[in-house]
């Protein structure tokens, strides 16, 4: 694995240098080109699958049959072009930092070097490889979900290179995301000449803050967060609409029919005030539930055979994953790269986890 650590970090560095924001479909599209090249370099087959606002999906296949094995990678990233200027690819102490290095471009990597190892040792297993690359995990998913679900249905096993946790471990539970906006219309008069006419729909939207945010249950593991307030348009103005983008989080979906219910119930405290509410969950939760404990179990015995202790962890953010796992097809998160700050300008890895991951990928691959 070592003496490939050289062409990794190549490919990682031209990956990272070709930006790909989520909203961007001819940056992400060039990233596509890139993985499209590299898959067909190692003898896939690519099925490109053509969006009109996001970047285009692409699937590498190798091998024919049944019990397949599916790979899941993104190829957007959560920051704008130009980030590159003020926070350029480069390595450091061990370290390898850049715009998307950890979610998820070194991910991508380390499944591209897994099957081109196993290629090379011919040592590929009697079943098929799908590597999907989508274009739209940060906003989302919505125009890849379809595509995951059906790849994923005709999988025996799916494995998602998303970010380990910082310290190496695999995600075996997720939380489910839901994403709402609440709309709230007033009446709009003078500050000064007609005060007592208006309402004020930013006054609407703090008492509403306060019910939404009252929702959130921690011994549940439920929490809404409103994260994104909008409304107004100068001093001497009565505002007569605002705004308010709200995050859920939480660990099963029997919680969701209360916070839905709760967020339907809504109702305006001012007189002469609307309310309009929109969105709903995006991703369902991937909880450490038996399917999930023996999926890892097995894993874990494979890596110990080969010297390598494997741990496991929650996270609270989604990933593809999670529109597997109520398929009931095994499924493990967090065989990507190890590193620290993503969605962030510290975002890093550690170069030698490109090796570590790469290895053991090629592992269960193999021996799965």
């Amino acid at each position: 694995m070592e003496k490939h650590l050289p062409e990794m970090t190549a490919l990682l560095q031209q990956l990272v240098e070709a930006e790909s924001p989520s909203n961007e479909k001819q940056a992400v599209d060039q990233v596509g080109a890139i993985l499209a090249e590299a898959s067909q370099n190692l003898g896939a087959s690519v099925t490109v699958y053509p969006q009109e606002n996001r970047g285009n999906h692409l699937v590498a296949k190798w091998g024919e049959g049944e019990g397949g094995i599916l790979l899941l990678g993104h190829m957007d990233t959560v920051f704008p072009l130009g980030t590159l200027g003020a926070m350029p690819f480069y390595e450091q102490d061990g370290r390898v930092y850049g715009p998307g290095v950890q979610d998820m471009k070194g991910g991508l990597v380390i499944g591209l070097m897994a099957i081109k190892v196993l290629l090379a040792a011919d040592e590929m297993p009697d079943r098929p490889i799908t590597f999907l690359f989508t274009s739209d995990e940060e906003v989302g998913s919505q125009t890849s979900r379809a595509l995951i679900e059906k790849l994923a249905a005709q999988a025996a096993l799916v494995l998602c290179l998303e970010p380990s946790l910082a310290d190496g471990s695999l995600k075996t539970s997720r939380k489910g995301v839901g994403d709402f906006t609440l709309e709230i219309t007033g009446k709009a008069a003078h500050a000064g000449g007609n005060h007592a006419e208006g309402r004020n729909a930013l006054e609407e939207m703090a008492h509403q803050i306060l019910v939404i945010q009252a929702l959130t249950d921690y011994e549940k593991g439920t929490t809404l967060n409103v994260g994104v307030a909008q409304g107004g348009t100068a001093p001497n103005v009565v505002p007569d609409f605002a705004k308010l983008e709200i995050d859920l989080r939480l660990t099963t979906t029997k919680d969701f029919a209360r916070i839905h219910q709760g967020l339907r119930e809504l109702s305006p405290k001012l007189d002469g005030t609307k309310l309009a509410l929109h969105g709903g969950l995006n991703r369902p939760p991937m909880p450490f539930d038996a399917t999930m404990q023996k999926t890892f179990a097995h894993v874990a015995e494979i890596a110990a055979d080969a010297g390598i202790e494997l741990k496991s962890g929650s996270s609270g953010g989604g990933s593809d994953a999670n529109f597997v796992s109520p398929l009931g097809i095994p499924v493990l998160d967090g065989l990507g790269a190890v590193g620290d700050g993503l969605h962030s300008s510290r975002e890093f890895i550690y170069k030698a986890s490109l090796v570590e991951r790469t290895k053991l990928l090629a592992l269960l691959l193999r021996n799965w």
